[in-house]
């Protein structure tokens, strides 16, 4: 019972991501990742990297479209990635269909928060990495910074960042340096009214997102500054972070 218990949760979870994001994905245009804020770093990463591979793009792939295999739940996505010459492949983060060591430079920024069972997508990410390969991820910290945009989104946890270190470690991660990170709008106020017209109104809310509130983010990015290992900060709710696979 248990076995089953846990098999159709995990389902549930995989469908409620994969119809979320191919609504979002459905009515959206690829953004280029030179127009991330993490550009200079990935460049300056994928200057030296052979094959690279990110998890989880959707239509904001951050790792050159020309050099890098992408995997994504949404079939929207990878359709989208893939006619604009990429190679996308539809699949899940914990049960990748590569062969061991086969990349250089791994990235996934938004993802490990959404499955049940983060450290199985970590031990993945780590088995497909070579040994001394980066890893650039992003995650959201701080249960006390959760919000309905949390659930809607699909996230199934915020983490404390002593416990994501060791958690990073015995998947074979060393962390190197962190960011602040991060386009989530900081006024409740917006967070609720944009939940109510995605409940309501969701072509609409997605329309907005899409073509506005989208190009507004990335017009608003700041420069990037880094510190040594992960960042601890009650006012840091979202980091970037960058690890290496261990030898």
């Amino acid at each position: 019972m248990t076995g089953n218990m846990h098999t159709s949760n995990r389902l549930t979870i995989e469908s409620t991501n994969r119809a979320f994001y191919d609504g979002l994905w459905a009515d959206a245009q690829l953004i280029e990742p030179e127009r991330f804020n993490t550009w200079p770093l990935v460049e300056s990463l994928t200057s030296k990297a052979g094959v690279c591979l990110e998890v989880a793009p959707g239509l904001r792939p951050r790792l050159p479209l020309h050099k890098t295999r992408f995997l994504d739940i949404s079939a929207e996505a990878a359709s989208q990635l893939h006619a604009r010459g990429a190679q996308a492949t539809v699949g899940l983060i914990n049960a990748m269909p590569f062969g061991d060591a086969s990349f250089d430079f791994i990235c996934a920024f938004d993802i490990v928060e959404h499955v049940e069972d983060d450290e199985t997508a970590l031990m993945e990410l780590s088995r497909v990495a070579v040994a001394g390969a980066p890893f650039l991820l992003s995650v959201p910290l701080h249960e006390h910074a959760w919000t309905a945009f949390d659930e809607l989104v699909g996230h199934r946890r915020r983490y404390v960042p002593a416990e994501l270190v060791s958690k990073l470690d015995r998947c074979g991660f060393s962390v190197e340096r962190s960011a602040a990170y991060g386009m989530q709008p900081k006024s409740s106020r917006l967070l609720d009214i944009g939940m109510w017209f995605l409940d309501h109104h969701r072509e609409r809310a997605m329309w907005w997102y899409n073509r506005i509130f989208m190009p507004l983010g990335l017009r608003m990015q700041k420069p990037l500054v880094f510190a040594d290992g992960l960042i601890d900060d009650d006012k840091v709710d979202t980091v970037l972070i960058l690890c290496r696979k261990r030898a």
